[in-house]
């Protein structure tokens, strides 16, 4: 017996974003349909993964999580150069020294730092500055001024300190992350900011703030479900691609972090910690998510792999 499938008809789709120059260029979005509803619409462009890198060596994460880079921890470019050979489709960039409580590195330095990394790798970049809203203006005006042209994605743009970054996205040709705290009102009402600046649509990412698994993940998961929602009925102001910003949720857990040896009736740490990461990112992908921060390159592969089966045809 024939079997009908009852199919949504969206009327608009999300824009499609293209991040670095020819001929390494990512493109994320685009979607015409719910996530990986191949029968309802159109997916052209799988999520993109991105290995984070810091611009100083971490002095609060696990073992298992710096083993995996071991000897580059203290060099950014080594460091980039690593999560391009473990398949990272970007590199996220993080510019943790500017914290004034860490090193309080200059725009200038960041701006170097910066330089070196895009020149050693042939995956766009992703730049993030240390989440002081007035120091990340600072950074990354220069960080754009220095990387004109490459049309990387520059974050996190918030209410506070959006004109700097959106202008120096316009004048140096880059993308901008607009971030948001979990509010879909004040997601969109960035976006219409961001644009009235004459940025264009398709050079905007949604941040809207995601959690881990087990800290707020349906809270994010309901954010981005409205948001996929709002951008195929219709709202322009909220049809662009979101990046999910995991890694950096996921590795604080303490499902995360605590040894085998500390909770043992929680099972192996590296086992325990990745598939929180994946189990994560796998939630933010169903949701609507198109471009994932993650850390531990295990998580990476499994991620892509539970990609690779989602993106298989489903079409009836």
């Amino acid at each position: 017996m024939a079997v009908t499938i009852a199919k949504e008809r969206w009327t608009n789709k999300v824009a499609e974003v293209v991040l670095g120059t020819e001929p390494n260029i990512v493109k994320i979005g685009g979607e015409s349909t719910l996530p990986f509803l191949h029968f309802e619409g159109e997916m052209p462009n799988r999520p993109a993964v991105a290995l984070e890198v810091w611009d100083m060596e971490p002095t609060n994460w696990p073992e298992i999580l710096t083993s995996a880079y071991a000897g580059v921890l203290n060099d950014p470019v080594a460091w980039a150069k690593k999560c391009v050979e473990y398949g990272a489709d970007l590199v996220c960039l993080t510019m943790v020294s500017a914290h004034p409580d860490n090193k309080n590195t200059s725009p200038e330095e960041c701006a170097q730092v910066a330089k070196a990394v895009a020149d050693a790798v042939n995956v766009p970049l992703i730049i993030l500055g240390c989440g002081i809203e007035e120091k990340d203006a600072q950074v990354l005006e220069k960080v754009a001024e220095n990387l004109s042209g490459r049309n990387f994605l520059l974050g996190c743009a918030t209410q506070e300190n959006y004109k700097t970054i959106t202008a120096a996205c316009i004048v140096h040709g880059h993308n901008i992350i607009a971030s948001s705290p979990l509010d879909i009102n004040l997601e969109k009402q960035l976006n219409i900011l961001i644009t009235e600046m004459n940025l264009a649509a398709n050079r905007i990412i949604i941040d809207p703030s995601v959690g881990a698994l087990g800290y707020g993940i349906e809270y994010a998961y309901s954010i981005m479900e409205r948001t996929r929602i709002g951008a195929l009925t219709g709202d322009k102001m909220m049809a662009m691609p979101v990046i999910c910003l995991l890694g950096q949720e996921v590795w604080k857990t303490k499902e995360a972090k605590s040894t085998t040896e500390e909770a043992p009736e929680w099972g192996n740490q590296e086992r325990r910690a990745i598939l929180w990461e994946v189990t994560t990112a796998v939630a933010f992908a169903q949701a609507g998510g198109s471009l994932f921060v993650m850390r531990h390159p295990e998580s990476l592969k499994q991620f892509r792999a539970h990609i690779d089966k989602l993106m298989q045809s489903n079409t009836y």
